[in-house]
């Protein structure tokens, strides 16, 4: 794509790192309690018109992909893979114009027994 004499390559939505309360997991005192997550999202995107107009509606919102990924984390499951592919599939099915996606999806503290920050998985797809 082409803004005025400048050669657009790539266009990206950013959701770097949105905290949910959620419950996933395999224990089912993990679901019972539930626990944080870390959804990041990269989501390829033209936003050629939007550049040029300055309108919501030549690009994909991110309040929107929010709102997206938040209905697919209220959603109870055991694994995050499982998690990971449902909100994969609701962004390409909300949102035409994304292209390729990539997603974190981590959990805070995961109950394993050792000192461990957080684990999960990253997901990169194409339409």
């Amino acid at each position: 794509m082409r803004i005025g004499s400048m050669k657009v390559k790539n266009s990206r939505i950013l959701l770097p790192r949105v905290r949910f309360y959620a419950h996933h997991g395999v224990d089912p005192q993990e679901q019972l309690t539930g626990a944080y997550f870390h959804v990041g999202i990269e989501a390829d995107t033209d936003f050629n018109e939007a550049m040029q107009t300055d309108r919501l509606e030549g690009t994909v919102s991110y309040a929107d992909l929010y709102e997206s990924i938040k209905t697919e984390m209220d959603i109870p499951s055991k694994l995050l893979e499982h998690v990971a592919g449902r909100i994969l599939q609701r962004l390409f099915d909300d949102f035409p114009s994304i292209s390729r996606i990539r997603l974190t999806l981590t959990k805070e503290n995961p109950p394993m027994g050792a000192d461990c920050r957080e684990a999960g998985v990253e997901i990169e797809a194409e339409r």
